[in-house]
């Protein structure tokens, strides 16, 4: 599968699923623009994906965006636009993590359940909608949600309802935008091993009273084929979501999780 000189934008691009993507998108030879907060995280990850390829500056573009803020998001937009102007594969893989149990101190509880779904959920929409009218016909929008986004998780309710959310809007924006001939996905990863899992782990590993290597064993010992999955793992689908061998696949949530849904 090969992108040459095909415009993408990686949300959340500066680590994990996100560098993973950009990097496979870039190395199959698409110009990739590269969407984060975090301005180290954008350099390293310029750095990183540039030292891979010849010329690899050139086809590289970081943008400082908050997928929270709708003003960053048409700041980056313009430029992405004024340097290559359009977008043919949009990923949405911002997000962030994090429990709130209801019986949690309610300030905190509802400052995290805002902060998960304007970034997971709100975010998506809000970089879809900024982008679309530079998406040509034929083009890609891919969403990361999870497996969280198919079933529940104690003390997850923000995260989950998020996920299920994109999920939602994957399918009525698959819909949507049909008629231009743009397909809309979703795929589903489960436990890879990132910052965010690592969060995730001292967290319920906090909540069970069991140590992180504890509850990481029974984690795994869940999945039937029994570890973490890599992010390098994960771009290989995006990349086949996004080919033209895939462009009769459209509204649809794609579980990449060890086979721990299966069982």
């Amino acid at each position: 599968m090969q992108f040459d000189d095909r415009v993408v934008l990686v949300t959340g691009g500066g680590t994990g699923i996100g560098r993973a993507i950009a990097a496979a998108f870039h190395q199959a030879g698409a110009r990739v623009a590269i969407a984060s907060r975090d301005p180290e995280h954008l350099k390293k990850a310029v750095s990183v994906l540039a030292a891979r390829r010849d010329k690899g500056a050139d086809t590289l573009l970081p943008l400082r965006l908050d997928v929270r803020r709708a003003e960053t998001i048409d700041a980056a937009l313009e430029s992405l636009v004024g340097s290559w102007g359009r977008v043919d594969i949009l990923v949405n893989n911002a997000g962030v993590s994090g429990q709130n149990p209801l019986n949690n101190d309610r300030s905190a509880g509802d400052a995290k359940w805002h902060d998960v779904i304007a970034t997971n959920l709100t975010g998506a929409y809000l970089v879809t909608r900024a982008a679309l009218p530079h998406i040509p016909e034929g083009g890609r929008i891919i969403n990361n949600a999870s497996v969280l986004g198919k079933f529940g998780v104690a003390g997850y309710s923000a995260y989950c309802a998020s996920k299920h959310g994109v999920i939602g809007f994957t399918r009525a924006l698959a819909a949507e935008v049909a008629p231009r001939r743009i397909t809309v996905n979703a795929i589903c990863p489960g436990w890879v091993d990132t910052a965010m899992a690592d969060q995730g782990v001292k967290e319920s590993a906090a909540r069970l009273e069991v140590t992180p290597e504890q509850f990481k064993k029974g984690a795994m010992d869940r999945v039937p084929l029994g570890r973490f999955l890599r992010p390098e793992e994960i771009a290989p689908l995006v990349l086949y979501i996004a080919s033209q061998e895939a462009a009769g696949l459209t509204g649809q949530a794609i579980n990449l999780e060890g086979g721990a849904t299966t069982w």
